[in-house]
């Protein structure tokens, strides 16, 4: 029995509704699927960008104030991923930090001399751990709370580390503190003049590095510490090590140096400080060598039971007020 054509008629109407009806819901679980898909990639980039921002890093002592050293999105950390430091605390002391190791937020911890004591000097300190860890408890605190006591101010530096390079880096982050020392000077109480570097171990290879390569600053730079010039007045290298440094040619305008470190038991870096001296003695600029009979590697400024070795850091003061960069 065939269909009347009003009946094929409404079959075709029906089937245009079926389908048009289909094609309403495809469309809106399209719009859906979109929406859903938006508000997940909205989700994995607030998460990647909470992770891309930079972790502040912890004081190194109760109530120290830390600055990084470059700002959220500079190009020098453009493939960095921030992630927290990781610290170890004194054993016998759980409110300070003795090692810290994953820098990637490098920055300077300010210890200012008090008002009453305060000479203007500023050693930027950089401590040492061979670029895969920095010992700031005994190579950084300590000797700032040292410095304090004799009226200089003092700024820990936390430099980046393994897998990081040293020569390249690490050695911007140090130029960048001593800049960023200099820019606030007035602030800080300290005289643009007399800033030095003192590094121990690796650390004393950035107080190296930084000595042979330095500039004036970039007038067009945007802040105010890219403007000034990262040249250290002096440097101070103890028991100072690295891989490799080309040493052939030094700058007419080097600072003057204070090298330390002891000998056959720690004869690496004792040959190392020996070339440094060579290196500026035949540049024919200022610098001082005490190489000790024995002392080992490492120590910072403890007074190593009483031999010689325990003794440099009187040696540094009265080469550093000879030099008028610091009153004995």
């Amino acid at each position: 029995m065939g269909l009347s054509r009003s009946g094929i008629c409404d079959s075709v109407d029906s089937m245009k509704s079926f389908s048009r009806h289909l094609v309403e819901k495809l469309f809106a679980l399209l719009i859906l699927a979109a929406l859903a898909c938006a508000f997940v990639a909205d989700i994995a980039s607030a998460r990647e960008e909470a992770v891309m921002l930079p972790q502040p890093p912890l004081p190194l002592a109760p109530g120290a104030k830390v600055i990084p050293l470059w700002k959220p999105g500079s190009p020098t950390l453009e493939n960095n991923v921030y992630q927290k430091e990781a610290v170890n605390y004194y054993k016998t002391n759980a409110e300070y930090i003795q090692r810290v190791t994953n820098i990637n937020n490098p920055s300077i911890e300010l210890h200012l001399a008090p008002a009453d004591k305060a000479n203007g000097t500023a050693i930027i300190i950089a401590p040492g751990g061979g670029n895969k860890e920095l010992w700031v408890g005994p190579e950084g605190v300590e000797v700032a709370q040292w410095l304090n006591s004799i009226g200089t101010s003092a700024f820990v530096l936390r430099y980046r580390l393994q897998p990081y390079r040293s020569a390249v880096d690490a050695l911007a982050d140090t130029q960048r503190a001593v800049r960023l020392v200099r820019a606030n000077a007035k602030d800080w109480g300290v005289d643009p003049k007399k800033i030095g570097v003192m590094g121990f171990s690796a650390g004393g290879e950035q107080a190296a590095r930084v000595a042979l390569h330095f500039d004036a600053g970039d007038p067009h730079a945007t802040d105010a510490a890219g403007k000034v010039s990262d040249r250290p007045d002096f440097v101070v290298l103890v028991y100072a090590g690295w891989r490799e440094m080309d040493l052939s040619t030094v700058p007419r305008d080097a600072p003057p140096a204070f090298l330390t470190c002891a000998g056959l038991d720690d004869a690496s870096h004792a040959r190392q400080t020996v070339d440094f001296y060579h290196a500026w003695f035949e540049a024919k600029i200022p610098v001082e060598l005490h190489i000790y009979g024995h002392g080992g590697h490492g120590g910072s400024i403890s007074p190593r039971k009483g031999i010689p070795f325990g003794t440099w850091k009187d040696r540094f003061v009265d080469w550093a007020a000879d030099l008028g960069v610091m009153r004995k």
